[in-house]
């Protein structure tokens, strides 16, 4: 099986602990979890969206969902679902040992409780958040006033929208349309970082903490420092702050961010062709436009700290840079 570089294969993943390796475990948590969760019951932020919702394996027994079945979903999905084949990344063992994990772990009748915000993941006492979590389970509203928040629920809010938002971003609201607010919002960069120092740049629980370090080179100019600061809070959230696309967020998109750093990026010989993607984002794809949001000016000063940064010995043409 080929991984792209930087991208963990399931086996090469953080252990959650020191005992045998579960067959299938690995493989679950890397494709399935998004949708099912690590406790197999279904209660993600992906089944909030998701019509028919993903399976709920912990409201199965062995015998209410046979094993034949399970191994076909895995292997050729189900369609008019969200559940895709996987016949293309995982070989005929590996789905026989993630069903096997699915159903000794889930369908056994006793609940198995695991939690991605875990200190195994890289979450040092989660309850330090504890007055977002209203927000992030639907018991307060998001838009509810001001005034009738406490001062507790007021931090609370405000922590919800300037950490949590980034991953739970399906706020229950009394008004038609979440609140959000005005700026970017880089996860985990800049305003907020669930680790500590310097556990969040060597912690072995995130393959891709190291796509979350900022490319810095040297002696940049500074419409390039510029760019830089546009860069990390308004593209890196999909296309990482090393300009790779494999962070956590760009891991999840289909089509996959483009790597900027990838030598086949030809967009460098054409900076026009950038400047116009970046302004009016790429159809049937997670590229949004971004002309209302950042000037021409701005735009331009991105494609620069973009170059220097990305390029690898690459030169736009003359004039443009």
């Amino acid at each position: 099986m080929a991984w792209s570089a930087g991208v963990f294969p399931p086996t090469e993943l953080p252990a959650a602990d020191s005992a045998e390796p579960v067959p299938g475990k690995a493989v679950y948590r890397y494709y399935c979890y998004q949708c099912h969760g690590y406790s197999g019951d279904a209660n993600t932020l992906a089944s909030s969206y998701l019509n028919p919702r993903p399976r709920d394996f912990t409201a199965h027994t062995d015998e209410s969902l046979a094993i034949e079945r399970m191994v076909d979903a895995v292997k050729n999905g189900r369609a008019g679902t969200a559940m895709v084949s996987f016949a293309s990344v995982l070989d005929d063992a590996e789905i026989t040992d993630v069903v096997e994990y699915v159903r000794t772990s889930f369908m056994s009748g006793t609940p198995l409780h695991e939690d991605y915000h875990s200190i195994e993941n890289g979450w040092i006492d989660h309850e330090r958040y504890a007055s977002a979590f209203p927000f992030i389970q639907g018991t307060l509203a998001i838009d509810t006033p001001g005034e009738q928040l406490d001062a507790n629920q007021r931090a609370g809010k405000q922590l919800y929208l300037s950490a949590c938002i980034s991953c739970h971003d399906r706020a229950n609201t009394g008004g038609e349309q979440a609140i959000w607010e005005l700026r970017a919002v880089s996860y985990p960069r800049e305003h907020y970082s669930h680790r500590t120092e310097p556990l969040d740049l060597v912690s072995g629980a995130s393959p891709y903490a190291v796509h979350d370090v900022p490319a810095e080179p040297a002696n940049m100019t500074e419409r390039e420092l510029r760019g830089m600061q546009l860069y990390q809070d308004n593209c890196a959230f999909c296309h990482a702050a090393d300009g790779t696309g494999q962070n956590w967020i760009g891991s999840f998109l289909q089509p996959r961010p483009r790597n900027f750093t990838a030598e086949t990026f030809v967009l460098w010989q054409n900076p026009d062709g950038l400047r116009n993607i970046v302004r009016d984002g790429i159809e049937n794809s997670s590229m949004p436009a971004w002309r209302d949001v950042l000037t021409h000016g701005q735009i331009d000063e991105i494609i620069a700290y973009m170059h220097a940064a990305f390029a690898a010995g690459e030169t736009l043409q003359p004039g443009r840079h």
